[in-house]
């Protein structure tokens, strides 16, 4: 079913479909596709036609029914679900049932979503291809032999293959849009504090943020009007009223003025990119000439720390991730060994069996960032250079409304092509980065095809809590274009 969530209500609200019939065309294309692709870690049928029947019973008594009402979504599993399984994509969690729902799981509960089931993911939301869960590998829809990108890639492939028309995701440095750029869908990864962090498994605290996968924007504006707002259960969680996106994403911005940093595309000192794609620059550059036909000004702006982003981020979030993890010891929850000799030797044996390669890399550099005798030099250090980027970007939007670029260097890459050099793995995220540094909200859309058919993001940030006007100027394009209609052949 290629329906959007919009598209789903409306068809509901006629009487035409009922979210029964919805659920199980999903639950069928779902066991038709996941053998090939695996964008799943479990799939709840029973749970979700019973709270599909739930919602058809409400309905036909004429109670007021939720804004996603009978709209399945898939939930990366980092997000925790009341009585199912939370595994983070770890071993170390294989058996973790939370007995609480996230704040955004109670979102989407309020608004009569259905939920379909927990997706793929990289262990801990670390990586950039979702090749380092511990349980599968998933597929890009649009070329089984190359990855759906990372760490949300089960949420943005499920989206993408239509085995779901939403999925929930989370982004740490790139984690929402980076996936939805390679399969080709819409992703967003709202403001620092826009959505609650209460029920995510955490990664990197000071960084983590949920957001929404979907097909065109104004599904996303429909799923962030869902679950933004203040919850008193996150301390970082900001009061302040949530605008209702979805009436308003069709109002085009006047005036509008873009800026395009040169630090994005391949120029003289901007070799820390990794490489940019020339088809992907030729994509991003047409994108470009759809706003000025739209009468946007384009304007090229700097941003000169973003060179050092993927230096800053690897410490920040790794210091973050050695501390946060330190909980899974085997002794108050997670895996613990079988055998061991005492309590330190019992530690040290659930924590190497528990936690996969990269995990084991990134606490180690995190740690070792910490660590007495080179705190300072490294992750006070880059505390600061953090604040120079998040000034670098409070200039820009002074001078313009949002910053366009690439969402990824390349297109999807191919399986295994990365995983023998992490450094070029932690170079896809090159672009998206600095947004989670920064604490900004970013979008990625669909901007064309590479010679081989395969998606290409372009990449569209906003400055901290401008969520209405970014998802106005991303239907801006959206509109102009058909890249978001397009499916893959899967």
């Amino acid at each position: 079913m290629n329906l959007t969530a919009a598209e789903l209500l409306e068809r509901q609200s006629t009487g035409d479909l009922s979210a029964e019939a919805i659920t199980q065309s999903f639950l069928a294309r779902i066991q038709q596709v996941e053998p090939k692709l695996r964008s799943f870690l479990a799939v709840d049928e029973a749970g979700a036609l019973e709270q599909a029947r739930a919602i058809d019973a409400k309905r036909r008594r004429g109670d007021a029914m939720g804004i996603l009402a009978g709209v399945p979504i898939a939930i990366k599993d980092v997000i925790c679900v009341q009585g199912q399984r939370a595994t983070a994509g770890s071993k170390m969690l294989e058996a973790f049932v939370p007995p609480y729902d996230a704040h955004v799981i109670t979102r989407l509960k309020e608004a009569d979503a259905i939920l379909i089931g927990k997706s793929n993911c990289d262990e801990f939301a670390m990586g950039s291809s979702t090749e380092n869960s511990a349980y599968q590998t998933t597929r890009n829809p649009w070329d089984l032999e190359r990855t759906p990108g990372g760490s949300s890639g089960g949420s943005a492939a499920a989206v993408a293959a239509s085995e779901a028309p939403l999925a929930l995701g989370t982004d740490t440095g790139g984690s929402i849009r980076q996936p939805a750029g390679l399969c080709g869908i819409v992703g967003l990864k709202p403001s620092y504090g826009r959505v609650s962090r209460f029920g995510l498994i955490a990664y990197g605290s000071s960084l983590d943020q949920c957001g929404p996968f979907a097909h065109d924007v104004r599904d996303s504006a429909l799923l962030l009007e869902v679950i933004a707002g203040h919850d008193s259960r996150d301390s970082t969680s900001v009061d302040r009223p949530v605008p209702q996106y979805a009436k308003v994403v069709e109002s085009p911005v006047q005036a509008l003025v873009i800026g395009v940093p040169r630090e994005f595309f391949n120029q003289p000192g901007a070799q820390a990119t990794g490489g940019l794609d020339a088809e992907v620059e030729r994509s991003v550059r047409d994108a470009l000439k759809v706003y000025e036909s739209l009468g946007a000004t384009i304007k090229e702006i700097s941003l000169p720390h973003s060179p050092y982003s993927v230096a800053v981020y690897y410490l920040v979030a790794t210091a973050e991730a050695s501390s946060n993890l330190a909980r899974y010891d085997g002794v108050h929850f997670g895996h613990r060994a079988k055998e061991f000799a005492g309590l330190i030797d019992m530690m040290k044996k659930s924590r190497g069996e528990g936690f996969g390669a990269e995990v084991k890399r990134r606490i180690m550099l995190g740690t070792y960032a910490l660590s007495s005798g080179y705190i300072d030099a490294y992750y006070l250090k880059a505390l600061k250079v953090r604040r120079l980027i998040r000034q670098d970007f409070d200039r820009a939007f002074a001078e313009c409304d949002v910053i366009v670029g690439p969402t990824s260097p390349t297109a999807a890459f191919k399986i295994g092509e990365k995983t023998g050099d992490p450094l070029a793995m932690y170079l896809s995220d090159i672009y998206t980065i600095s947004a989670n540094l920064a604490g900004i909200c970013g979008i990625s859309i669909p901007c064309g095809l590479t010679k081989t058919g395969l998606p290409i993001g372009l990449q569209i940030l906003g400055a901290p809590f401008t969520e209405e006007k970014l998802l106005r100027i991303a239907r801006m394009y959206e509109r102009e274009t058909d890249w978001h209609k397009r499916r893959p052949a899967v």
